[in-house]
C-alpha cells in the first residue's frame, strides 16, 4: 500500500516561528500517514449504499490504532482523544488532537501535528458507504472510493489495518523527546552564536 498525506489548515501554535520549508516540510510528513492509497483499484460504489451513520462508524473506530505505512493514529474512546506518529526520510512527526464521526458517514481526524521547530494543525476525513456488509471508503474531498472492508473480510482490506493494540502511546513519548531535545539543541546552538563577535571572540 502506498501512503500520501494531508494537507494543513490553520496555523498551529508556534507555525508563525517557523521557516516556511519547515512547514512544509512537516505537512508533507503529516500527509504521507493519513492519506490512504490501498493496493486496491478505485471501485464504483454502488447506487444502492447507503451512508453509514456516526454510531456504526463510532463501533468500528472506537479504541482502535489504524496502522499506516509510515505510522500509526490511535482513536481513543475516552475524550474521543486521538493522537498519531508519523516517520519517513525526511523526518518525524506526532500529533494529537480528536477525532469524531457523523451521520453524513464521516470520520474526521483533527489535530496538531509537531516536528522539529515547527507545528501545524490539519483536519482530515474520510467518508464512508455500505451495501450488503460491504464498506466503502473514501478520503475527501479528492480520494478515490475503495472497498475498506468486504462482506467477507479479505487479507487485503484496509479495515484490517485496525487493531485494538495501542501503537501510538509508547513511539509518541520515544518522539516527543527526541523532537522537544533537537528543539533545544538547536536553541543552544544559536544562543551560542549569536554571543560571538565577528572574529568569533565573545562578546
Amino acid at each position: 500500500m502506498k501512503v500520501k498525506v494531508p494537507f494543513f489548515g490553520r496555523e498551529g501554535r508556534g507555525t508563525r516561528h517557523a521557516l516556511p520549508g519547515r512547514r512544509f516540510a512537516l505537512g508533507m510528513l503529516a500527509v504521507l500517514a493519513l492519506c490512504q492509497s490501498p493496493a486496491s483499484a478505485e471501485v464504483a460504489v454502488p447506487e444502492k449504499a447507503r451512508t453509514m451513520t456516526g454510531v456504526e462508524l463510532y463501533m468500528i473506530f472506537q479504541d482502535k490504532t489504524w496502522k499506516w505505512e509510515s505510522g500509526a493514529g490511535r482513536m481513543d474512546r475516552e475524550g474521543r482523544a486521538f493522537r498519531a506518529w508519523a516517520q519517513s526520510a525526511t523526518g518525524e512527526s506526532w500529533a494529537e488532537g480528536r477525532w469524531s464521526v457523523n451521520d453524513r458517514g464521516q470520520l474526521c481526524l483533527t489535530a496538531v501535528w509537531h516536528s522539529q521547530g515547527a507545528a501545524a494543525r490539519d483536519k482530515t476525513c474520510f467518508s464512508h458507504r455500505t451495501l450488503d456488509g460491504t464498506i466503502y471508503q473514501k478520503r475527501e474531498p479528492s480520494g478515490d472510493w475503495y472497498v475498506f472492508r468486504h462482506a467477507k473480510t479479505q487479507a487485503g482490506d484496509e479495515f484490517n489495518r485496525l487493531v485494538r493494540e495501542d501503537l501510538v502511546a509508547a513511539k509518541l513519548a520515544a518522539f516527543k523527546e527526541r523532537i522537544e531535545g533537537q528543539v533545544k539543541q538547536t536553541k543552544i546552538s544559536v544562543g551560542r552564536q549569536t554571543g560571538m563577535n565577528a572574529v568569533g571572540g565573545v562578546r
